[in-house]
């Protein structure tokens, strides 16, 4: 075992004390972290957005529907919580000017980043590999994997200037379980693995930055009734009920968390 792997083991042992899934933060612990939610108009990526500016962050909503994005905001205005940013940001057409921007904006208006959360996705089609529409699958792959590769790619230099910061993609039980008829969604969220794999090892050296991955499991969103329309939804738990992984790995408990995959449930 190599010196880092110690470190490792024994930094676990210490934070894990904490149960992730369970991990609720402190009123005011994220006071004074600026944190990029990408998705944040709905699912997933909303109920991230409200528990982070509840804890005390500012928080910068990122998708691509005004609209929906205003409401997220005007709920985090109501808790009296750190007012809100939107950076507006279409994942399948934003272009190299768009996330320069969007960088640019956050040193200037921000000078540092402490959170990337990847909740953002797209499902695409449930169908055979044979019959899978191949501007669909370039879509998905896009959105899912390339994106989160630009996006992370353009704001390294704001993380870097945080003094804990924290990547955060979000996974799926289809990596560890590979099944028929998930297409593109399945390759992106493995690529996504090997992604969070590789930046880990090369941010290394970097004790300041973090990567992890987290597969929330069954949410009750609306791509989970895309890809099960039978289901009832009242059977499964609401997005703000699995965030206690991802509060944890964004919260100072977590600073020697680094390189791991999680299930939220």
């Amino acid at each position: 075992m190599n010196p880092r792997e110690v470190l490792m083991s024994l930094s676990m042992n210490s934070t894990h004390a904490i149960d992730p899934k369970l991990f609720k933060p402190e009123a005011g612990s994220f006071a004074g972290r600026v944190i990029l939610i990408t998705g944040a108009s709905s699912g997933l990526g909303r109920a991230l957005a409200i528990e982070c500016a509840r804890a005390g962050a500012s928080v910068i909503l990122s998708g691509r529907n005004g609209a929906k994005l205003e409401r997220v905001y005007d709920e985090i205005e109501a808790l009296g919580a750190p007012q809100p940013a939107i950076a507006m940001l279409d994942l399948a057409t934003a272009t190299a000017v768009d996330y320069d921007s969007l960088a640019d904006n956050i040193g200037t208006e921000f000078g540092k980043l402490d959170g990337l959360v990847h909740a953002a996705a797209l499902l695409g089609d449930r169908a055979l590999l044979e019959q899978y529409d191949v501007p669909t699958w370039c879509k998905v792959l896009h959105v899912n994997l390339t994106a989160p590769f630009i996006l992370t790619q353009v704001l390294v230099p704001a993380l870097r200037k945080s003094a804990d910061a924290s990547i955060i993609f979000v996974s799926s039980a289809v990596v560890r379980n590979p099944r028929p008829f998930w297409g593109a969604y399945a390759v992106a969220k493995s690529g996504l693995e090997a992604l969070r794999s590789m930046l880990s090892q090369e941010l290394e050296g970097e004790p300041n930055i973090r990567v992890n991955s987290v597969n929330p499991g069954r949410m009750r969103t609306a791509m989970r009734a895309a890809a099960y329309p039978a289901e009832d939804p009242n059977t499964v738990p609401t997005p703000q009920s699995v965030s206690g992984v991802f509060l944890y790995l964004l919260s100072a408990h977590a600073r020697t968390v680094d390189g791991e995959y999680f299930e939220a449930q």
